[in-house]
C-alpha cells in the first residue's frame, strides 16, 4: 500500500476517525413531521453523514406528493423507492411490503448506512426494520413502546423486537420495551421529537393560513376532521366515518377535512366523501397535504379535532386544543385531558354530542410527550451508538429470571397448570391447589397458630404436602400466591404490618423462606386485595373496571378496583376498609382506634356482643341450643336474631348500619359500579347494607349501585391464584 492511499481497513476498525453514515428513511407526511427534526441536527453534526431515502406515499400525487417538501427543506435525497401497490386494501398493503423488500436491499448496499432510523408504526415501516435487520445494519427505532389498539401495535411491536435501539416518547413506553424484554441499556426516554417544533411554533399568525385552509374562519370557529380506516375492522371503520360526516353536516360550521391514509379502506372513505359531494359544500375544506407548519397553526386554533388520528392524541395536546377521538384506534395512547373518547361511536347522536361538549372548549396545553429537547438527547444517543460501532450487532433480549429448563414427556405435558393458593386469616390458614378455571383441586384448612414461629412452621409443612399432592394430580405449580391479613408490600413479599388479629406478625419477609424452600416464585398481597382480585377474574367482578370488595370474617378487609387496576396506594395502606371510622366514640378496633366499621361488623365484634347477651343470659331463644364447652361466637348471634331475638336484632341492624354508612362513604369517593360482600357474614348483612345506601347516599350515587353477595366459595384463595396464573402465564401484575 502506497503512502497516498487511505488506510480504509484501519479506518472501519476505528468508527471514530469516521463520519458515521445515517440513513433516515421516511415514507409518509406523517412520519417525516417526526423526522425531520432529527434531520436538521444529522445535517448540522460534522461528526455525521446524513442519507435520506424517500419512499411510500411521499411519492403519489393522490396523497399531496409530499416528496417536493422534503427537497425544499434543503435535504439531498440518495434514493426514492416507489413501493405502495394501489387497491388500498389488505391485499395491496402485504404486496406493498413485499415489494419494498424487493427494493430496499439495492439502496441499503449502496449507501451502507452505519445506522438507519425508522420511525413509528407503519407497514413501510415494517419493511425497512426488517430488510436492515436482515442485512446487519444497526435500527434506532423512534416511538416504540406505545399502544394505540389497531393492526398498529403488531407492527410497532415487530419493529420493536428487530430494532437494537430505542427511542421513546414517554415513561410508559419506556417500560414497556422493558417488559418486551429490551435492553434497559439501549433505551432512551428521548420524548417526541415533533415536540421541539411545537413548542416553538408561533401559533398566533394564524391570519393566511386560516385563509387558505378554513375559507377564512376565525380562530376557534373550524373544526379539523382526521379520519383513518381502522384495518382490521373495515366494516365498521367506514360506518364510522359516514356518521361523523353526518354530525358535521349538522354542525354546521366549517370544517377541514383530510383525506385518509393509504391503509386498507381509504379508498371507500374517498367514494364516501366524493359521492355526499363535500368538494361543493361551502362549508367544507378538503386536503391530500397542508405544510406541517401550516397543519400546526390549523390545529392550534382550531375549535375542535375529529377523528381518530394520532395527532389528536399526541400534538393538539401541546396547545390544549379539544379533541373528539372516536372508536378504538388510539385508545391505547395516553392521552390529556382535551381528549373525550367515543369509543363506541356507532350513532350519529352520539357523535353529535360530543362535538357540542367539546367545540371551542379550552384545555391547558399537556406535554405528555414532550419538553422541546427530543433531538438534543437523540444526538447525544447516536454519538454514543457510534463509540459502539465496533462491538458485535447481535442485539440481546433481558428475559426475567425463569426456573431452568426441564425435559418434557407426555405426562409433563398433560400436568394442569395450577397455583399454590394461600389464604392465612385471623382463625383459620388455607392452603388450596386452584386450576387455571378457577377449580380448587385440592385444600386443607388448619386454626392459625397464635406465634410467629409455630405459623410459619405449618405453613411449610402444608405447602410441601400440597406439592406433593400436585404431583399426585398430575397439576404443575406455576408459582405460590398467599393472602394474608395486614398491610403488605407486594413488590417486595413482605408483611408490614398488622392488627391485633394476628400477633406477631409485622416486618415479615414471606417471600424469601418460602421461595427458598420450595423453589418456587411467591407472591403475596393483603387479603382483601386478594379477595378483589378473586372476584376480578373469576367472580362477580369479571369485565367490571370499578368495583370494591369487602370481606367479611374475623376482621373485615377490602379491595378496591379502578379502571382494571388494583389499588395499592403510596404505603400501600390503600383499601384498609375494615378501619374506616363510622364513629366518634365507638368501640375499640384492633388497630388501637375507636369507632372503626371493623368494631362493629367483624366476626369478632358480633363475637363480642353474643358473648355479653349469653353472659347476661339474653341470647338463648327457644331453638338454639349451647353446649357448657361451646364458645359462644358470631353465629349464635345472628341464629339468635334470626329466631327473633330483639336485641340480636339490634346488634345485626347496628353493625348493617356501621357498614352501610362505611360503604356509602366509598361511594362518594371512588364511584364504583357495584360492591361485592365476600364471607360467612355477607349474606346477614347484604340487605340492611342496601337500605343504609338507599337512605344515607346521595341519589345519584344510590340509585346505580350494585350490592351483591360473592358467589365464590375461598375469595382471597382464587385471589391469590389469580396472581400466579395472570403472572405466570401473561406477566401482568
Amino acid at each position: 500500500m502506497s503512502s497516498e492511499e487511505p488506510d480504509t481497513t484501519k479506518e472501519q476498525l476505528n468508527p471514530g476517525n469516521r463520519k458515521m453514515k445515517v440513513c433516515v428513511a421516511t415514507c409518509n407526511r406523517a412520519d417525516y413531521s417526526k423526522l425531520a427534526p432529527i434531520m436538521c441536527a444529522l445535517r448540522e453534526d460534522l461528526d455525521m453523514e446524513l442519507q435520506v431515502v424517500v419512499m411510500g406515499t411521499h411519492l403519489i400525487d393522490d396523497y399531496g406528493s409530499t416528496y417536493r417538501v422534503i427537497q425544499q427543506d434543503g435535504f439531498e435525497v440518495d434514493g426514492f423507492l416507489h413501493t405502495i401497490v394501489r387497491g388500498e386494501d389488505e391485499a395491496a398493503m402485504a404486496e406493498s411490503v413485499g415489494l419494498a423488500l424487493v427494493k430496499l436491499p439495492d439502496v441499503l448496499v449502496r449507501l451502507k448506512p452505519d445506522l438507519l432510523i425508522v420511525h413509528g408504526d407503519r407497514f413501510d415501516a415494517l419493511s425497512l426494520a426488517t430488510c436492515a435487520a436482515l442485512m446487519n445494519i444497526r435500527i434506532l427505532h423512534i416511538e416504540g413502546g406505545e399502544v394505540s389498539g389497531t393492526i398498529d401495535d403488531s407492527i410497532r411491536h415487530s419493529i420493536t423486537k428487530l430494532a437494537h435501539y430505542h427511542a421513546c416518547c414517554t415513561d410508559r413506553a419506556r417500560r414497556r420495551l422493558l417488559s418486551m424484554c429490551e435492553d434497559n441499556d439501549r433505551i432512551l426516554l428521548s420524548g417526541c421529537p415533533t415536540y421541539d417544533k411545537l413548542l416553538s411554533s408561533h401559533t398566533r399568525n394564524y391570519g393566511s393560513v386560516l385563509a387558505r385552509w378554513a375559507h377564512g374562519a376565525d380562530p376557534k370557529e373550524y373544526i379539523v376532521a382526521l379520519q383513518h380506516p381502522v384495518t382490521t375492522n373495515i366494516t365498521d371503520s367506514l360506518k364510522m366515518f359516514d356518521l361523523m360526516l353526518d354530525a358535521l353536516l349538522d354542525f354546521g360550521v366549517k370544517t377541514v377535512l383530510f383525506f385518509p391514509n393509504i391503509d386498507a379502506g381509504s379508498k371507500e372513505m374517498t367514494r364516501t366523501i366524493r359521492r355526499r359531494g363535500l368538494e361543493h359544500n361551502p362549508n367544507f375544506s378538503l386536503c391530500k397535504h397542508i405544510p406541517y407548519d401550516q397543519f400546526i397553526i390549523l390545529m392550534a386554533n382550531a375549535g375542535c379535532l375529529i377523528g381518530n388520528s394520532s395527532a389528536g392524541i399526541r400534538e393538539a395536546g401541546a396547545f390544549g386544543t379539544p379533541v373528539v377521538n372516536l372508536g378504538k384506534r388510539q385508545i391505547g395512547r395516553e392521552a390529556g385531558e382535551n381528549v373525550l373518547h367515543v369509543k363506541d361511536a356507532d350513532t350519529k347522536g352520539k357523535i353529535l354530542h360530543a362535538i357540542n361538549l367539546q367545540y371551542k372548549k379550552q384545555f391547558p396545553s399537556s406535554h405528555i410527550y414532550g419538553d422541546g429537547h427530543a433531538c438534543q438527547r437523540i444526538m447525544m444517543f447516536i454519538h454514543k451508538i457510534r463509540e459502539s460501532l465496533d462491538k458485535p450487532i447481535q442485539k440481546t433480549f433481558i428475559f426475567p429470571p425463569m426456573r431452568d429448563t426441564v425435559s418434557q414427556d407426555i405426562d409433563h405435558i398433560l400436568e394442569t397448570q395450577s397455583a399454590l393458593a394461600v389464604d392465612l386469616g385471623g382463625t383459620n390458614l388455607r392452603v388450596a391447589i386452584i386450576s387455571q378455571q378457577g377449580e380448587i383441586l385440592y385444600k386443607m384448612t388448619e386454626l392459625t397458630p397464635g406465634t410467629y414461629e409455630e405459623r410459619m412452621d405449618l405453613l411449610m409443612r402444608m405447602l410441601v404436602e400440597a406439592t406433593s399432592k400436585a404431583v399426585q394430580l398430575s397439576c404443575r405449580i406455576l408459582g405460590i400466591g398467599i393472602s394474608t391479613g395486614g398491610r403488605v408490600n407486594p413488590h417486595e413479599g413482605m408483611v408490614l404490618h398488622s392488627t391485633k388479629i394476628l400477633e406477631e406478625w409485622s416486618s415479615i419477609d414471606l417471600r424469601t423462606p418460602i421461595s427458598s424452600k420450595l423453589h418456587l416464585p411467591v407472591w403475596v398481597d393483603n387479603d382483601g386485595n386478594c379477595a378483589a382480585l378473586g372476584e376480578k377474574k373469576f367472580g362477580k367482578g369479571v369485565g367490571s373496571e370499578d368495583f370494591i370488595t369487602l370481606i367479611l370474617g374475623t376482621g373485615i378487609g377490602g379491595g378496591i378496583v379502578l379502571n382494571n387496576d388494583l389499588v395499592h396506594g403510596a404505603n400501600f395502606c390503600a383499601a384498609e376498609l375494615g378501619h374506616i371510622t363510622v364513629s366518634m366514640d365507638g368501640p375499640d378496633c384492633m388497630c388501637g382506634n375507636t369507632g372503626c366499621v371493623e368494631s362493629y361488623a367483624s366476626g369478632l365484634a358480633l363475637q363480642r356482643e353474643a358473648k355479653k347477651l349469653h353472659d347476661a343470659d339474653e341470647l338463648l331463644v327457644p331453638g338454639m341450643h349451647l353446649t357448657d364447652s361451646e364458645e359462644v361466637t358470631a353465629k349464635h348471634l345472628i341464629q339468635a336474631a334470626q329466631l327473633g331475638n330483639k336485641k340480636a336484632e339490634k346488634v345485626v341492624e347496628r353493625a348493617c348500619e356501621a357498614l352501610g354508612s362505611a360503604i356509602c362513604s366509598l361511594l362518594h369517593t371512588v364511584n364504583p359500579s357495584h360492591v361485592i360482600l365476600c364471607g360467612h357474614l355477607a349474606p346477614h348483612y347484604v340487605d340492611g347494607v342496601h337500605e343504609v345506601i338507599q337512605r344515607r347516599a346521595l341519589p345519584s350515587a344510590a340509585s346505580s349501585i350494585q350490592v351483591m353477595v360473592s358467589d365464590l366459595e375461598e375469595p382471597a384463595l382464587l385471589g391469590a391464584a389469580s396472581i400466579v396464573l395472570e403472572y405466570a402465564t401473561r406477566r401482568i401484575y
